[in-house]
């Protein structure tokens, strides 16, 4: 089955703050993304009969009084957000649902500050048994041998495409800087300070090759987007924006399992996303890929057809990813430097239509007809990619 151009994404927000933490938390958070993504789109909770939600889709249709005819509580850690744009976009292009909304909120920030004002040790345990739902090998098969959760194991991948293609430092540490200056754009942004490749090389060293600015934000955010049908989708407040293509893949969980430390699964998901749009990589006009790390974003630009494989580093030299370039890439500043609350694949989306309606302001891309979000998911697990664009890309 095609989606392509069945459904539009009508409304979108984010909450992020400069400081990095939100005042409001939890349901409090949500219900107020879920007012201003239904301002944004021109509905009311009463036209929604769908709900996608990472904890639990049910509980949240209750508090909210949703009866839903669609729900979605899939869990694949950062990409999940591209995987339900395209399971909603399937649900409405099978006619189960109409009007899917899709909710996010995540406070690390506020929540280690309140633990501190309490007096209380606040700490994000990983790889603990069960985390994900059932039993975690990684306990007996990677925590005892100190891998450092999450960035030990994008530390291995960097370590192997340098070894296998003499990819370098400072060729990651430009990734930092060309984002950096998306940033610097964005008032909401996190960081936006001008930084050079030499001050990422001199940022404390987090787990070898990979600096402190190698490695994203840990910040609070929330966000939410609406999906309806084409056919409503036209006569709403906002201009829509096409769901072109959709695909998700996964090849493994530990990074132990992953086939080739060098290749994700995005060479899977991209190819076939690409192919639903009809479009190429030469026709996006904005990317929005996860930067959890450098090295995350390097290995999209080659698994989703942008250069040839190995080829990620000099392509970074040679090609401005950053204002004005010929790619533009994370125009919000990315999780790098504009936010990243653990599971940043809800921004991707929000970035992606904010460019393709041309509401991004002092970053605007000029003529942005198709963008693509492209979600990474546990230890470059799950890649999900979604390919976007305005009514001239139909």
């Amino acid at each position: 089955m095609t989606l392509r151009g069945k459904a539009a994404v009508v409304g979108v927000t984010d909450a992020v703050s400069p400081t990095g933490e939100l005042e409001l938390t939890g349901r409090a958070l949500e219900a107020q993304v879920v007012r201003d993504v239904l301002d944004d789109a021109g509905l009311s909770l009463s036209d929604i009969d769908g709900v996608c939600h990472s904890g639990n889709s049910i509980q949240l249709a209750e508090f909210l009084g949703i009866n839903a005819r669609f729900t979605d509580s899939t869990m694949t850690g950062g990409s999940v957000f591209e995987v339900y744009l395209e399971h909603a976009a399937s649900a409405i292009a099978a006619g189960v649902a109409e009007c899917i909304l899709v909710v996010f909120a995540q406070t690390p920030r506020a929540s280690r500050t309140a633990a501190k004002r309490r007096g209380e040790k606040f700490e994000q345990v990983r790889g603990r048994p069960g985390m994900w739902g059932g039993p975690n090998p990684q306990m007996e098969w990677e925590v005892p041998y100190g891998l450092q959760g999450p960035v030990g194991g994008y530390a291995l991948s960097a370590s192997r495409h340098m070894a296998q293609y003499g990819t370098t430092p400072e060729q990651l540490a430009t990734i930092a800087v060309k984002t950096r200056e998306w940033a610097s754009l964005n008032p909401r942004a996190k960081n936006r300070d001008p930084i050079t490749v030499d001050d990422v090389l001199a940022s404390d060293m987090i787990a070898s090759p990979l600096h402190k600015l190698d490695c994203c934000l840990v910040t609070d955010g929330a966000g939410a987007f609406i999906v309806t049908t084409a056919e409503r989708a036209r006569d709403l407040k906002k201009p829509p924006v096409y769901v072109l293509g959709a695909s998700t893949a996964h090849t493994h969980m530990m990074i132990s399992q992953m086939p080739d430390l060098g290749t994700t699964p995005g060479a899977i998901s991209g190819p076939k996303a690409f192919e639903m749009a009809g479009v190429k990589p030469g026709d996006v006009d904005v990317l929005m890929g996860y930067d959890s790390f450098t090295i995350t974003q390097l290995l999209h630009f080659e698994d989703l057809g942008f250069c040839a494989k190995g080829e990620g580093g000099p392509f970074v030299e040679s090609t401005n990813i950053g204002p004005g370039g010929t790619l533009p890439t994370n125009t919000n500043g990315g999780g790098l430097s504009y936010t990243h609350p653990g599971m940043y694949g809800m921004f991707l989306v929000v970035e992606a239509v904010r460019q393709l309606r041309g509401e991004a302001e002092a970053r605007q891309v000029p003529d942005a007809n198709i963008a693509v979000a492209h979600g990474s998911g546990m230890v470059l697990s799950c890649m999900s990619t979604s390919v976007l664009g305005t009514e001239a890309a139909l």
